[in-house]
């Protein structure tokens, strides 16, 4: 195992100590500060490879898991992988400390919480540095089950609990997706590696599973990051506490569907369907989430849908940038194109440090102030002027004004639509302008729920003192994180040539490794002249603030679309009617009856077992070995079909039994013809045993009544009874007439040298399979002690029920 590897595994191990750590210190200390060292330490490490892999290097190293199957454990850390991995160590170590001061340590169940935090940080370091799709599909799960697990954290909430079942039932439906589009994939290539199918691009891009291998694969991305129309679960998972929403959703898990898309952009970009997919989606989400995000009168919903319409332009960018890879392009225009994914980088990295500042500050003037509901908040900026400047350093990056990072990615956003409209592949020369409009209207909307968050909660008439706590400025400590991001969102506008040598050139290389000598020179600058983009953006900053000044004029048009046909309503109405069919189908088949069940399952062997047999010619017959029938046989059988009838037909109980019972005999008979005394009396042993407690029981039951039954009711019983046995019947001559293998039965002949047992049942019994007898052992066991609890139970409850009267 190398380091890159005990670097994912090390948050797994330490969550298992948590709740030790927990148990015995959290009277006098914050079980935080002890969590706090797992992503700083991995942080610090993931440093030191930055120099390395910005001259170009990669890293990778394997460990066995199924190599059977192809199936190992390969790390890859190149720049897209670090990239990844330095937000979420980064941010995850600014998000502990965050949380040491926003939960407390007395009323919270901390060892929950960190054992959550730490599975999900180490599911997303795997998801990230994994080579095999199908270890990274695991940890692609695990973050689906931990984040919701962080979502539920506050369980007795109703809306915690709907927000969690949202996301997991979404989240995992795309995960399921993406793992059939994964296997096509691994179909195609005949490789599990992500980088060995890059060696096969001729191969799979003319392949009958390429298209549907990419649009379960999106499936899974879009589900993951909260795309239109996926992107309702991301809103109502805001019910999780402050620090998980500025973790999970604005740096972590909704950045591993752009990840992904990122990744695979090689493999399927360049195609027009990838294309438009993404971009289509993209944009649209952009438009989307910008339009709910102004209507939201709660901060954290606000956010939501902001974060929604971020991750729409990311997803858009990496879209238009993978139109670089279209064969047909010259190296200079792909290079231009191809900018696009490289400002697709540039703006994930500015939206994790200025959206996750934003959430903090969301949670402080939540923890402070006691609401969220913008309706109850205004005139906070005297009360909390360190919050109010990190939501104006925070609020302005993210509408895309300078000097604040947001403005230069947003900048080269704008470029890369521009572009697209002057494209002349993939139709864009007809419909292409439509992009840079989408893009600029979503840009207006964007501005205008900033200026929402920022002035409708600091300025205008001060609200404070109708509110149920006194309203004062955070203390340090929940303070620092948001400084610390609020700082770097102003160091990177004055210092992003640094950040692009060391962190975005590289994860550029990582997507298109044939392109990366086109950014090799490029500079990012905050002032390119007066060009479109900066019209664009004069524009957005000119209409937006009529917008926002007219807010009440205009925002009675959100009345106008019925509720009914909203996106959730609708998840809701589709889960409802979906639980109502299911219950129809529970209750049709569950009948109370074991008749019914028995029907079912005969009927399912027959149908499907019997049927299979009989299409593929599976029965094969060969009786010459055998030994032939005598009278004796013949006799036993015939008594035995008579024992059964009666059963049938018999009206009263002990007949029945006694019918049974005999039939179980004559069994024991067969086996002293066969020369197995040991097992004819065993067979003696039970049949004897099972027919006096069946007599004993039976005889404390009411008389049987004579009841009528209808015909159809015997011709099923007898068409499935009639049915089943012939196809066991036949399966069995099949059984016996086939021969594959030598016998092992010469083996088992030599039990008395092998295991020193005369007795060639009792060999294989105790030594040949012990272990299996010893387990059927302890089933029983189990069982019996279960039976024993159960009656136990009744019978304290009992007491007590008496007792109560």
């Amino acid at each position: 195992m190398t380091w890159l590897h005990f670097m994912i595994l090390f948050p797994f191990m330490f969550a298992l100590i948590v709740p030790f750590i927990y148990k015995r210190l959290t009277p006098r200390i914050h079980t935080g500060w002890f969590v706090l060292f797992v992503p700083f330490l991995i942080f610090i490490y993931l440093l030191t490879y930055i120099p390395k892999v910005a001259k170009g290097e990669v890293f990778t190293s394997a460990v066995k898991w199924i190599p059977a199957y192809g199936i190992n454990f390969i790390t890859y850390l190149d720049g897209l992988s670090l990239v990844f991995g330095l937000l979420i160590a980064g941010i995850g170590s600014l998000v502990i400390l965050y949380s040491i001061f926003y939960l407390s340590k007395h009323r919270e169940a901390l060892h929950n919480f960190y054992v959550y935090l730490l599975l999900f940080m180490g599911a997303m370091l795997g998801l990230v540095l994994s080579d095999n799709y199908y270890v990274l599909y695991v940890f692609w799960e695990i973050t689906s089950v931990s984040s919701f697990l962080l979502i539920a954290y506050w369980y007795e909430r109703d809306r915690s609990r709907y927000g969690a079942q949202k996301a997991m039932l979404i989240t995992v439906f795309g995960g399921l997706a993406m793992l059939a589009g994964l296997i096509m994939l691994s179909i195609m290539a005949d490789t599990t590696s992500i980088r060995e199918t890059l060696l096969q691009l001729d191969l799979i891009q003319g392949h009958a599973l390429f298209i549907p291998a990419m649009i379960l694969i999106l499936l899974g991305a879009f589900t993951k990051s909260a795309q239109f129309p996926f992107s309702i679960w991301l809103p109502d998972a805001m019910e999780a506490p402050t620090p998980i929403s500025a973790y999970l959703h604005s740096a972590t898990m909704v950045k591993a569907g752009i990840y992904l898309v990122a990744r695979l952009t090689p493999i399927f970009g360049g195609t027009m369907e990838w294309f438009w997919i993404v971009v289509g989606i993209g944009i649209f989400t952009l438009l989307y989430g910008s339009f709910n995000a102004v209507k939201q009168t709660d901060l954290k919903a606000l956010l939501a849908y902001s974060t929604i319409s971020q991750l729409g332009l990311i997803m858009s960018l990496l879209g238009l940038g993978s139109a670089a890879m279209y064969k047909g392009l010259a190296v200079e225009e792909a290079g231009l194109y191809a900018t696009a994914i490289f400002a697709a980088i540039f703006h994930l990295v500015n939206h994790s440090t200025f959206k996750g500042s934003l959430f903090m500050v969301v949670g402080i003037i939540d923890h402070e102030t006691g609401t969220r509901d913008l309706r109850r908040l205004g005139g906070l900026i005297h009360l909390m002027p360190v919050s109010f400047t990190l939501t104006v350093i925070g609020g302005f990056s993210m509408a895309g004004l300078p000097p604040f990072n947001g403005f230069l990615s947003k900048e080269m956003f704008f470029t890369a639509v521009v572009q697209a409209s002057e494209m002349e592949i993939f139709n864009l020369q007809h419909i292409g302008i439509f992009i840079p409009i989408i893009a600029w209207i979503a840009s207006v909307l964007t501005f205008v729920y900033c200026m929402v968050l920022i002035f409708k909660t600091f300025r205008g008439k001060n609200k404070a003192p109708k509110l149920d706590k006194v309203v004062h400025e955070a203390p340090i400590g929940l303070l620092l994180s948001p400084i610390i991001l609020g700082a770097l969102v102003i160091l990177f506008f004055f210092i992003p040539n640094v950040v692009s040598k060391f962190l975005l050139k590289p994860a550029f290389a990582a997507v298109l490794p044939t392109l990366a000598h086109t950014v090799e020179s490029k500079k990012i600058s905050a002032f390119h002249g007066f060009n479109t983009e900066l019209w664009m953006t004069i524009g957005v900053v000119g209409l937006g603030t009529i917008l926002y000044l007219l807010l009440r004029k205009w925002y009675k048009i959100y009345r106008l679309y019925p509720q009914a046909f909203t996106l959730s309503n609708l998840y809701n109405l589709g889960l409802e009617y979906l639980e109502k069919f299911s219950k129809s189908i529970t209750d049709f088949y569950m009948t109370g009856f074991l008749r019914d069940y028995l029907v079912y399952i005969f009927g399912f062997i027959i149908l499907i077992i019997g049927g299979s047999l009989f299409l593929f010619n599976g029965f094969t017959f060969d009786m010459s070995h055998d030994s032939p029938i005598t009278i004796f046989d013949m006799g036993i059988v015939i008594a035995m079909i008579v024992s059964s009838v009666t059963v049938l037909f018999s009206k009263s109980r002990i007949t029945s039994i006694v019918a049974v019972g005999a039939l179980g005999f004559l069994v024991s008979f067969f086996f002293v013809l066969f020369r197995a005394p040991d097992l004819a009396l065993t067979q003696l042993v039970v049949e004897t045993v099972t027919t006096v407690l069946f007599l004993l029981c039976f005889y404390h039951l009411p008389q049987l009544k004579k009841e009528i039954s209808r015909v159809p009711f015997k011709v099923v019983n007898a068409i499935i009874s009639i049915g089943i046995g012939l196809v066991v019947t036949l399966i069995a001559l099949s059984a016996n007439g086939t021969h594959l293998f030598a016998s092992i039965s010469s083996y088992y002949e030599n039990s008395y040298k092998l295991a020193g047992a005369k007795n060639i049942v009792n060999a294989i019994l105790v030594d040949f399979r012990g272990i299996d007898t010893m387990l059927e052992i302890l089933v029983l066991t189990v069982a019996g002690l279960g039976v024993y609890t159960l009656i136990k139970v009744r019978l304290v409850g009992g007491d007590k029920n008496e007792g109560t009267k």
